[in-house]
């Protein structure tokens, strides 16, 4: 496997503004929720380090920064080791929609436990503090006696179904997580990630918002998988980010989720970009997806309590802060 130096790749010009600049690695870097963190920490004056391998980013998302000497961007795959000197690692990098961590389950597996172990290792050879982006899908299909879901709840997961490259890859990373910091002392701190949803999204990732956005903007019919009923809970993406930072900056280890409690169906998310979009759409229906969870819902009670945090931005306001992105990626397109 071909191992990446920081003396290749590093921009060195020395800085000496800021008395409290750290140095931080966001692997994921130029995704959608990977380009927001890079936004704020650039903005704070911090060194970043970008690895990213562009298999689902991508360099627009952050290109503002490509000539700032604080930044340096590595394309490369996590599942290689890296040896860079850091202070903090976003640890982000892992295809995150169905049709991307399906398209290669072996590397979506080998994404989330060989990434993982790789940064785990640097974040202990440096003893830095690395922040985890686990996801609500390690709770699987959860039952009425686990909704909400709070982190205590091992979950419903189906370990040989479609999704389970996925949803199997993040626990055995958590595992990994937790066991570093036993064995070792690692600084870590693990986040369960819920749907979140926001500018810097691939238009064509096959999530729902993003699925949804896209065909109201085009005059299609909104596609639903199954009845619609099913619930989700939609967390705008700077709200997500602000849990996050707040976790790294926190003593506790987590997990913790980092989530908008509000629930909807999926049928009430049609309507909303609907109302916002094209309120002569349509909605149709499609075969439900497997192992598609019927309900989803963060209990962020420890998220209150240890991150001083809760989401802001309500449903509508954060769609209606989306849709002008879709709509300017469509008229590129033109």
């Amino acid at each position: 496997m071909k191992k990446w130096k920081l003396e290749h790749f590093f921009i060195t010009k020395p800085f000496s503004h800021m008395s409290k600049q750290l140095h931080y690695l966001v692997t994921g870097g130029a995704g959608f929720v990977g380009s927001h963190i890079v936004n704020n920490l650039m903005q704070q004056g911090h060194k970043v380090t970008v690895l990213d391998n562009l298999f689902t980013g991508s360099k627009r998302n952050i290109q503002q920064w490509f000539n700032n000497p604080n930044f340096t961007f590595i394309e490369a795959d996590v599942i290689d080791p890296i040896d860079i000197e850091v202070d903090r690692i976003f640890h982000l990098a892992c295809p995150a929609s169905p049709p991307h961590y399906m398209h290669d389950p072996v590397h979506t597996l080998l994404t989330s436990i060989q990434g993982t172990k790789n940064m785990l290792d640097l974040a202990r050879k440096y003893d830095a503090r690395m922040v985890y982006t686990s996801t609500s899908e390690v709770y699987g299909d959860p039952d009425e006696k686990h909704h909400p879901q709070e982190e205590e709840y091992w979950g419903n997961v189906n370990c040989r179904g479609p999704r389970s490259c996925y949803d199997e890859g993040k626990r055995a990373a958590e595992t990994l997580c937790f066991e570093y910091n036993r064995l070792y002392g690692t600084k870590i701190r693990t986040a369960r990630l819920f749907n979140t949803y926001g500018p810097n999204m691939d238009p064509n990732d096959g999530r729902v918002v993003s699925n949804m956005i896209m065909q109201a903007l085009q005059g299609k019919d909104l596609t639903v998988y199954g009845d619609g009923k099913q619930t989700r809970s939609f967390g705008f993406v700077d709200d997500t980010v602000r849990g996050l930072l707040a976790l790294m900056e926190c003593d506790y280890t987590g997990p913790i989720n980092i989530g908008n409690p509000g629930e909807f169906t999926i049928l009430e998310l049609a309507e909303i970009i609907l109302k916002k979009v094209n309120p002569n759409g349509k909605v149709v229906h499609m075969e439900a997806a497997v192992d598609d969870p019927k309900q989803r819902k963060p209990n962020i009670a420890k998220a209150k309590k240890y991150l001083n945090w809760e989401p802001k931005i309500p449903l509508e306001e954060g769609i209606e802060r989306t849709i002008p992105y879709f709509r300017d990626f469509l008229n590129m397109q033109k």
